[in-house]
């Protein structure tokens, strides 16, 4: 073991006993449980700060114990099912990532939908209080977010044109974006975030479509070599939806006093304020490594963007068909008010 690795496992052995000791005098301890790296933006610049105050505001009464990396086990897509089960009291989870499950929240990770997280976000809390709580029986949801908008990562090409997809390998998040990479010529691998890193060294995948918040905790750009953003003040290729969710019986069983901190803290309250995080200090550090390894980020023009859009906007029926066969009425209409909601919460 080198000098580093036993430091790194010295500093982590201490937040461990930190955190237990602060839970010994706590009257509710609550396990967080997530797919990213503790020193990830959605931890360190989210979930703490959000977690801290609420300890603050209950005088200690409320604590958090983190599980960043999967460390209560499973895999990503299995989080809904932990939180809903009581694995975790907590979860940070895309519900992309289980396929048909959550056909409402989906709206928000069309492609070219809009060009704020923060505004995306908040029309995306809205939306679901609205349309689709019963997508999330047995959570408590605490936030929905989005995070930053989705760029073209690539190891050996950069993707200046639709033509340059073809014959690329792409990672792919969920099945809107399966369906997206091929449209545009691509061949799409779908995987979870943490297993990005090997499929590019390995070249299992020529490049990925994430945002920038990935970007630093799977070190991506140290992997690729060019980063393909959307034309300036044009619609994000795409996002990813994200739930902030606790077990409704976790939740239920908290008095009212410590109920109420953490309503006065969640909501419409983190779901803007995570994705205003996720639209500046995110997209600002991702530039700045990417700058850092000499990597070049090549800005599509907007007539070639125009292109993309008209080839992805095949997906709204797609959308529509799939949550019509879920059970709802009208899809178009469905679609057609979260676009009305992020246009509302777009205004200044």
């Amino acid at each position: 073991m080198t000098k580093w690795s036993k430091r790194l496992l010295a500093l982590i052995v201490i937040a461990s006993l930190d955190q237990a000791v602060q839970a010994a005098d706590a009257e509710v301890v609550l396990k967080v449980h997530h797919q990213l790296p503790a020193h990830s933006v959605t931890q360190a610049d989210l979930l703490e700060p959000w977690a801290k105050k609420i300890t603050q505001e209950s005088d200690g009464r409320i604590q958090f114990q983190f599980y960043p990396s999967m460390q209560l086990g499973g895999t990503p897509p299995q989080l809904v099912d932990q939180v809903r089960d009581g694995v975790a009291d907590i979860i940070w989870a895309l519900p992309g990532y289980n396929s048909g499950r959550f056909p409402l929240i989906s709206a928000f990770e069309q492609p070219f939908m809009s060009t704020s997280a923060e505004a995306t976000s908040q029309a995306m809390w809205a939306f679901i209080q609205k349309h689709g709580q019963k997508e999330f029986d047995g959570m408590h949801l605490l936030a929905t977010h989005v995070t930053d908008g989705a760029l073209v990562h690539t190891t050996d090409k950069p993707i200046k044109k639709m033509s340059d997809f073809r014959g690329k390998k792409i990672r792919a998040a969920n099945r809107t974006s399966t369906k997206l990479i091929s449209l545009l010529g691509g061949t799409p691998v779908a995987m979870p975030v943490p297993q990005i890193p090997e499929a590019l060294s390995k070249g299992v995948v020529d490049g990925a479509i994430v945002p920038w918040d990935v970007v630093p905790a799977l070190k991506l750009h140290e992997l690729v070599n060019y980063h393909t953003e959307m034309a300036p003040g044009e619609p994000a290729l795409m996002y990813t939806a994200v739930i902030i969710a606790m077990n409704s019986a976790t939740y239920d069983k908290l008095p009212a006093d410590l109920k109420k901190i953490i309503d006065d803290n969640s909501g419409m309250t983190l779901s803007r304020q995570a994705g205003h995080l996720f639209d500046t200090q995110v997209v600002e550090t991702g530039h700045a490594l990417a700058k850092k390894e000499a990597n070049e980020i090549y800005v599509l023009p907007k007539e070639e963007q125009q292109k993309w859009m008209k080839v992805a906007s095949r997906l709204d029926k797609d959308w529509i068909e799939e949550v019509e066969d879920k059970g709802y009425d009208n899809g178009a209409a469905l679609l057609e008010d979260a676009r009305e909601l992020i246009k509302k919460y777009s205004k200044p």
